[in-house]
């Protein structure tokens, strides 16, 4: 048994992870929050500890006697990521022996601006690392989540659903200009925490690059699945890069992202935001972003990932 803390552990994904995390039955864990009355109350036995995510001297009595540390802070807003530098410090003055920064995602940055905490924090965990190992570390990256398929319809317990590009309840995509070939790996946040939980436990050496692959597939391939799934006519918008690079959307309809931290945003700032998320996935997932390795899978080869078309089939089963 390890004492395991979750910074930001009341998030969505932290939250699916924590599920796992507590079933196991085999752990210490704590959650950090800057509130003491978090949007989700930690489930019974899990210990809240407020922090103030400003203060390395807080952090690092938080953090005491802490085996493995798994960060889901978003700093949106912040490129230098300053919050995970001073939780990273801490872990390090705490003794904490292994660090999960909050990845969860895409392998690549390229045009996904809101993430650029994301390469601060990638950059500042190989400066102190640069002499000696003071810190083991493991990017965890998923791709995208297979469970966004279902929306409107919850194929999690705490993922938030958004409406997306790929839009097999309205059947209608909205994809890049030869983008038919751009690859993307689907994983569902329900494997992804499983993944988590056996990364936990492994005892080898955290890989730095850590790739959890469900199933890679062309835009192309998935738009023939998703007809095959879901039967009758698709509406496919192909929008060219020039375009989007320009800041010019020419699509009939606009996929809105209402995040949970894009809540403050007015209607029309939101439909902004959505054009721009929207165009720049579709530049990344081009850019090979939502790609990854398969090092999880790998170290963990006895488990048994939920394949895409299944999935599919049994999520719109009966559905119009």
């Amino acid at each position: 048994m390890v004492k395991i803390a979750l910074a930001g552990g009341s998030g969505d994904v932290a939250s699916e992870i924590l599920d796992v995390l507590v079933a196991a039955k085999k752990h210490e864990i704590v959650v950090l929050s800057r509130s003491a009355k978090p949007k989700r109350e930690p489930p019974t036995g899990v210990t809240l500890v407020t922090v103030d995510y400003d203060n390395v001297e807080s952090l690092v009595h938080a953090l005491k006697g802490v085996h493995t540390l798994l960060s889901f802070v978003g700093e949106v807003q912040d490129p230098t990521s300053s919050v995970q530098r001073k939780l990273i410090d801490a872990a390090v003055q705490a003794g904490v022996r292994r660090f999960a920064p909050s990845e969860w995602g895409t392998s690549k940055m390229e045009h996904l601006d809101w993430y650029a905490f994301k390469g601060a924090t990638r950059e500042y965990l190989k400066e102190i690392n640069n002499d000696k190992k003071v810190l083991e570390y493991t990017l965890f990256q998923a791709g995208l989540f297979l469970n966004y398929l279902t929306y409107p319809h919850n194929s999690a317990k705490h993922l938030h659903q958004m409406d997306m590009p790929l839009n097999l309840n309205d059947r209608r995509f909205i994809m890049l200009e030869g983008g038919d070939d751009s690859r993307v790996n689907f994983v569902t946040v329900q494997d992804l925490a499983h993944i988590v939980a056996k990364a936990v436990d492994y005892e080898g050496e955290w890989p730095i690059e850590g790739g959890v692959r469900g199933t890679e597939i062309t835009m192309g391939e998935l738009l023939a699945l998703s007809k095959k799934v879901r039967g009758g006519t698709f509406d496919v918008t192909k929008l060219q890069r020039s375009d989007i690079l320009a800041g010019e959307w020419k699509a009939s309809w606009v996929p809105v992202i209402d995040h949970p931290a894009m809540k403050a945003l007015g209607k029309e700032a939101l439909d902004a935001m959505s054009k721009h998320i929207t165009g720049r996935v579709l530049l990344a997932m081009e850019a090979g972003g939502y790609v990854v390795n398969d090092n999880w899978n790998r170290l963990i080869p006895e488990y048994q990932f939920t394949k895409l078309e299944p999935f599919l089939t049994e999520a719109w089963r009966g559905k119009p």
